[in-house]
């Protein structure tokens, strides 16, 4: 209990610049008084669409808001709250309740270079340890050293072992290792961390194919997934980024960093309700412990500032 309060003390502080941006300004509009209409539902996208939820999520949002309003026969502004906090619960829970784990588990963590990739395989690997689990690194992103040697400093700072290689090695080389190394030490989960560039799709794809090819030949019984990690404080270019590495790969799944330092985390609806691919784990903080496993209940009371 006290674990999970402590999370939601860290939701609560790393979403500050985010609620400041949108539940203060609903709060505003809907305490104002007034009445329901078309000027209220106007002033609420607005405060939507700036918080970088989307146009295309916000519209569906108000829509879907004004048919609540209508069919509950709602007059008072103030219990606007409750129904729109209802909907983007729907919205991020909807088919997203994926983050049990089959073990032996191969995570590819991809994304751009500078998002926060190496210390989220890093924290990662820390939520996964605690959790009794045994872990193994892979440092796949061979094109530069920089990379390897962080992923290196993250396996000593947690406890896990990292499998490497020479910097411009091929990944997949790395990627053969690793897979031999977890089944070998009866690992439950490796997480492989890649090259992250963007600016030749067919070079990732090849890279990803080859790196698939491995371990579906070389360890069929792992269940394998490709977790994509964003800069949240990037809004709308994450999601573009997003749906760029869709054209690549099967993402399974989202890591957003860097929460905390944001006022746009209305970003996590619109990967939600644009991309239909679940944001698993959220940073809110540059802790070792400020990784944690995403829940929309709670995102959601967060984001309203309705502490627990």
């Amino acid at each position: 209990m006290e674990d999970k309060q402590g999370f939601f003390s860290k939701l609560v502080s790393g979403l500050t610049k985010t609620r400041d941006n949108v539940a203060s300004k609903i709060d505003d509009l809907l305490n104002f008084g007034g009445a329901i209409d078309d000027d209220l539902y106007e002033e609420l996208e607005e405060i939507l669409i700036m918080a970088d939820i989307g146009v295309k999520s916000t519209t569906k949002i108000i829509e879907m808001l004004k048919k609540r309003v209508k069919e509950e026969k709602i007059k008072d502004p103030k219990q606007v709250k409750a129904i729109l906090k209802d909907i983007i619960i729907d919205i991020l829970s909807d088919g997203s309740d994926n983050n049990s784990m089959e073990l032996p588990a191969v995570y590819m963590i991809v994304g751009v270079n500078g998002v926060g990739k190496t210390t989220s395989i890093g924290k990662l690997a820390n939520v996964y340890k605690k959790e009794g689990l045994k872990v193994l690194l892979a440092a796949g992103d061979t094109f530069r050293a920089a990379a390897i040697d962080q992923i290196c400093v993250w396996g000593n700072r947690v406890g896990v072992d990292v499998i490497k290689q020479q910097e411009g090695s091929d990944p997949a080389a790395v990627v053969y290792d690793a897979v031999y190394a977890a089944k070998s030490r009866k690992s439950d989960i490796l997480i492989c961390d890649t090259a992250g560039r963007l600016h030749n799709k067919k070079n990732l794809m090849d890279e990803l194919e080859k790196v698939n090819r491995i371990v579906d030949r070389e360890y069929p019984e792992s269940h394998k997934q490709t977790i994509l990690v964003l800069d949240a404080t990037t809004g709308q270019n994450g999601v573009i980024q997003a749906k760029e590495f869709k054209k690549a790969c099967d993402i399974d799944g989202i890591i957003l960093t860097k929460l905390d330092g944001t006022a746009k985390g209305g970003i996590v609806i619109a990967i939600k309700e644009e991309l239909g691919i679940p944001v698993r784990y959220i940073g809110v903080g540059e802790g070792i412990d400020d990784l944690q496993e995403f829940n929309a209940n709670d995102f959601v009371d967060a984001l309203f500032n309705d502490v627990k």
